[in-house]
């Protein structure tokens, strides 16, 4: 006999390959990639709109782990790494407004080669997925910080 299957997935999703990712760290990601396209609100904490910093305190909160709301004190947070150790689940830093000072953060999802990936809540687009290969990111890149 054969056996009926659901298949869950279709074009639109993400799919992260979570081999080698701590189940915490995989349930986190999972839920910020739920997030993708929802709209981006200054200070939003919520499906209705986030800020970058809101996205990934939110996210942490919902599994009790407290991480300070803003991104320059999130920056402060664990142990700075290269982008060379950078993993799945790691933090990623940038200082879009100008100078030096953190105002933006994303959490890595994928890093191969020599690309990082991370989920972040953007002004121009919402929650999106970026790399840091693109000219904005690599400009305005700061750290990337494990948290876990």
């Amino acid at each position: 006999k054969s056996k009926v299957t659901i298949n869950t997935q279709d074009d639109n999703d993400i799919i992260i390959d979570n081999d080698g990712v701590d189940y915490v760290t995989e349930q986190l990601l999972n839920n910020l990639v739920d997030n993708l396209g929802v709209g981006y609100q200054f200070g939003g904490t919520t499906k209705d709109g986030f800020d970058c910093s809101g996205l990934v305190y939110t996210t942490f909160k919902k599994f009790d782990i407290d991480l300070p709301r803003a991104s320059s004190s999130m920056a402060t947070i664990g142990e700075k790494v290269s982008t060379n150790n950078a993993e799945k689940g790691d933090l990623i830093f940038f200082a879009t407004a100008g100078g030096k000072r953190i105002t933006h953060v994303g959490m890595i999802t994928e890093v191969n080669d020599n690309e990082v990936l991370f989920v972040h809540s953007s002004t121009s687009a919402g929650v999106i997925v970026s790399s840091l290969s693109e000219t904005y990111y690599k400009n305005t890149f700061v750290q990337i910080n494990k948290v876990l």
